[in-house]
């Protein structure tokens, strides 16, 4: 097996992974608050990668001084990241409360739509084929969501969420280029857990309380999402092409239907499911590499194409 089919498996399994948390998260919320199942989660998140930043270290035979300046280079990154983290996750797990598995994960999935139109803002260039990929994206999420009298409240909290996951991963985009990404995301974890403790302390009647009954679901969602996923996503980016990864990472959505329908039994009407075809149609073509991403991995005209021309597709742990 090349480097290359071996590392697309290990990103569709990612995906795979990363599709069953949001039946995790609609589990979990049968028996926690929104906040205390991602403080709970973001705290397994961090301890799983804990781990794996040792091992790296010892592999590499950094010192103890190295060590806490790599701590330190993250520490105002991650404030920011993890913010974003907080609100995206925060917004996502109130919404799957009051909607579908799927709903949640195609709805969540438009940030691979909406990345490249916010990176307009850092001077990133947006090609046809995105442009493209909205017109098919927008109409089918219409149909996936609308109630007859306006969209549901679950998905327009996914809805508005997805604008943190986009800030999100263009944060992330230029942030982890310069500083250790694992290191990085522990930090982001830390402020998730942090955050969504105090708003849980302050504004749930009952914080953690339901904590035992949701063991299972929170296990998989900050152990299995969080840590194993984000190791997948690392190996599997190391040897694929970024649009191809974004395209396979996509299939999360996908992922988050099947698992509701087959442990939560959720099924989506004829609309829904024109509606989500729409949606995973648009994210999948928006996805396509531009011409100068095409040159790029040819080798032609490197050295008049910015990496910030083309940003690079980076997904959401745990989603």
């Amino acid at each position: 097996m090349s480097k290359t089919t071996r590392s697309y498996l290990l990103l569709v399994l990612c995906s795979a992974i990363w599709g069953f948390a949001f039946v995790a998260q609609r589990m979990g919320a049968e028996h926690l608050g929104a906040w205390s199942f991602n403080a709970a989660r973001g705290l397994l998140g961090a301890l799983t990668l804990l781990p794996l930043i040792w091992l790296l270290d010892a592999r590499a035979g950094i010192s103890p001084h190295q060590k806490l300046q790599e701590w330190k280079a993250v520490i105002g990154p991650g404030a920011f990241i993890g913010a974003m983290f907080f609100g995206g996750q925060s917004l996502q797990q109130l919404g799957v409360e009051q909607t579908t598995a799927g709903n949640a994960a195609f709805v969540t999935g438009l940030y691979m739509v909406l990345v490249p139109i916010a990176g307009r803002l850092f001077g990133h260039r947006t090609g046809a084929l995105t442009w493209v990929g909205i017109g098919l994206a927008v109409p089918g999420m219409f149909l996936l969501t609308w109630t007859g009298t306006g969209i549901g409240m679950g998905d327009l909290l996914c809805l508005i969420g997805t604008g943190f996951w986009t800030f999100h991963i263009l944060g992330v985009g230029r942030i982890a280029k310069h500083v250790d990404p694992i290191r990085l995301s522990v930090t982001q974890f830390a402020v998730l857990t942090l955050a969504s403790a105090t708003v849980a302390l302050v504004v749930e009647p009952a914080p953690f309380n339901g904590l035992l009954p949701a063991a299972g679901a929170v296990l998989f969602a900050g152990i299995v999402s969080t840590g194993v996923g984000f190791t997948l996503q690392i190996l599997g980016q190391r040897h694929a092409r970024a649009s191809v990864a974004a395209m396979i990472m996509s299939l999360e959505a996908v992922w988050g239907a099947v698992g509701g329908a087959l442990l939560l039994g959720e099924r989506f009407t004829a609309r829904g499911m024109i509606g989500a075809a729409l949606m995973l149609g648009g994210i999948l073509v928006a996805q396509v590499p531009g011409r100068a991403e095409r040159e790029a991995g040819r080798g032609v005209g490197r050295a008049s194409v910015r990496a910030e021309d083309e940003p690079e597709p980076e997904s959401v742990e745990g989603r």
